[in-house]
C-alpha cells in the first residue's frame, strides 16, 4: 500500500489553538474542572489527552486526574484482524464511579474504536456520563457514536485516511489527508 501525503491539515501551532479550544469547550459544557477526569486512548489519545490536561491545569489552576485505556481486548476484530495482539497497559489510579469522563482520541472513523472503549471503561466503574473529544472526525460512521468535542470535521473518501502526528512519539506536530490507494 503506497500512502501519499495529499494535504496537511494541521501543523504545530493549529494543533496547540485546537487543543486550547477543546480544553475551553469542555470547561464550558462541564461549568469547571470539578467533576470530570481526562482518559486517553492509546497511542495518540494518550498525548492528546497529557496536553488536554495540561491545559486544564493553566487555565483552572488545578490538576484534573489523567487515566490511560487501552483497548486491544476489546476490539470486535480481535480474532480477526490482530494475529499477534500488542497489550498495552491500561492505568486508572483513580474510581470514574459519578465522574464526568472526558475519553480523549485522534481521529473518529467507524466508531468502533470509541465503542470498545466504551466497553472497557464499563468495566471499571459506572461514569455519570463519557464524553467524547476527538481532533479530527473523517466521517463514515458504522455505529451511532458522536463526539461531543471535535477539534476539525475532514470529510474524506474510502481512499484516504487522516494521519496525526505528535512530537511524543513522532518527529513533530501534524494532522495530513493521505491517500492510500
Amino acid at each position: 500500500m503506497k500512502v501519499q501525503i495529499k494535504s496537511k491539515i494541521m501543523d504545530d501551532q493549529d494543533l496547540g489553538r485546537t487543543i486550547a479550544r477543546l480544553t475551553h469547550e469542555i470547561l464550558e459544557k462541564n461549568k469547571g474542572h470539578e467533576n470530570i477526569v481526562v482518559i486517553g486512548m492509546r497511542t495518540r489519545g494518550v498525548y492528546l489527552a497529557e496536553r488536554i490536561t495540561k491545559k486544564l491545569k493553566e487555565v483552572e489552576n488545578k490538576e484534573v486526574p489523567l487515566g490511560i485505556l487501552d483497548i486491544t481486548l476489546y476490539r470486535d476484530d480481535f480474532r480477526t484482524v490482530l494475529k499477534q495482539p500488542k497489550v498495552q497497559i491500561t492505568d486508572i489510579p483513580f474510581s470514574i464511579d459519578n465522574k464526568n469522563i472526558i475519553l480523549v482520541d485522534d481521529v473518529l472513523y467507524t466508531g468502533r474504536t470509541v465503542r470498545a472503549a466504551l466497553d472497557a471503561l464499563m468495566d471499571f466503574g459506572r461514569p455519570a456520563s463519557i464524553q467524547l473529544a476527538i481532533l479530527v472526525d473523517r466521517g463514515h460512521r458504522e455505529l451511532p457514536i458522536k463526539a461531543d468535542f471535535i477539534g476539525k470535521n475532514v470529510p474524506t473518501s474510502y481512499g484516504e485516511e487522516i494521519r496525526v502526528h505528535l512530537k511524543e512519539i513522532d518527529e513533530d506536530d501534524g494532522v495530513f489527508l493521505v491517500d492510500i490507494s
